[in-house]
């Protein structure tokens, strides 16, 4: 008997000590887990609600009062012209940036990794400094690079007798002036994210693709490539779910003009809570988030290991 009591007096200890440990740990998490709730997981629980709904900004008085809609809002959308003008001139964005930022990103850290060894760290910094630049600060700078009068850009063009284009209020010039520019900010990330992988790749793998005769692009065809599929699937995804939200490039530097030539999907869904438009701008938005998703998981199908194949 006297066992018995120790045994269960010693679970009931233990009992307590988890008890007390498990409080320890959720007091240092709530601060977090309610700013958390608050103003994470409640506003995204509320945007899915109002996205059934056509909640407007004067229904903020009577939040109760609304009507539910179901899914008259998301059937909207495909009858909304100026969204799938967004929708088209987003898609372009990221099937057109995407690529060419991955390359460009992959061709400096390539350049880095092989070829050059002296100023090596300086030209990291140099590739880098955009991305950690504000890009409302970018914008404006190349908002003037590319004016049709008195910038830069037409300026050495008509050096060489070369009359250059309105860049950003032409409909045909204006969306891929602003691809060009996202790419040229972001390459320097991807650059560095690649260093690494090259970095990480065994040094004998180059040795015995040399010794049986491999050119070099061979080399990067069947070892380099293939090496780097988990960064190239990393930087993919990230760069898809950048650019799927690109905001502040069209915000800052054309408004979305000209004829909505650079509207985005993010920027439309800004225009609309700016117009009251809470129920519609939420389905956007969920909608988008649905994109997002669907191809983060075609990045995953395309890059997964061969393991997982």
């Amino acid at each position: 008997m006297t066992a018995v009591a120790s045994d269960a007096s010693t679970r009931r200890g233990r009992s307590v000590l988890r008890l007390r440990r498990a409080a320890v740990g959720w007091g240092f998490a709530l601060p977090f887990t309610v700013l958390f709730v608050v103003f994470m997981a409640g506003p995204v629980l509320a945007s899915l609600l109002m996205s059934f709904t056509d909640i407007r900004s004067a229904d903020l008085r009577n939040p109760l009062g609304v009507n539910v809609v179901g899914v008259h809002n998301y059937s909207r959308l495909l009858h909304d012209e100026v969204f799938v003008k967004a929708a088209v001139n987003t898609a372009i964005f990221v099937f057109a940036g995407v690529p060419l930022t991955m390359v460009a990103g992959l061709a400096a850290a390539l350049g880095l990794n092989s070829g050059l060894t002296r100023f090596r760290s300086l030209f990291r910094v140099g590739y880098y400094l955009p991305v950690v630049t504000s890009i409302v600060a970018i914008s404006v700078v190349w908002r003037f690079l590319l004016q049709p009068d008195s910038g830069l850009v037409n300026g050495l063009l008509g050096l060489v007798g070369v009359h250059g284009p309105n860049w950003l209020y032409d409909t045909r010039l204006a969306l891929p002036s602003l691809i060009v520019m996202a790419a040229w900010r972001n390459l320097g990330y991807q650059m560095v994210i690649f260093l690494a992988g090259l970095q990480a790749i065994p040094q004998e793998l180059y040795e015995a693709a040399r010794i049986d005769g491999a050119t070099a692009w061979q080399q990067l065809r069947y070892v380099t490539l293939p090496a780097l599929r988990p960064t190239l699937l990393f930087v993919g995804v990230i760069s898809t779910i950048g650019y799927l939200q690109f905001f502040e490039e069209p915000l800052v530097m054309t408004r979305g003009g000209p004829l909505n030539s650079t509207l985005s999907v993010s920027y439309h869904i800004y225009n609309q809570f700016g117009f009251g438009n809470y129920g519609y701008a939420s389905a956007m938005s969920y909608v988008l988030f649905l994109v997002i998703v669907l191809m983060s998981i075609l990045w995953f199908r395309l890059l997964r290991s061969e393991e997982g194949r």
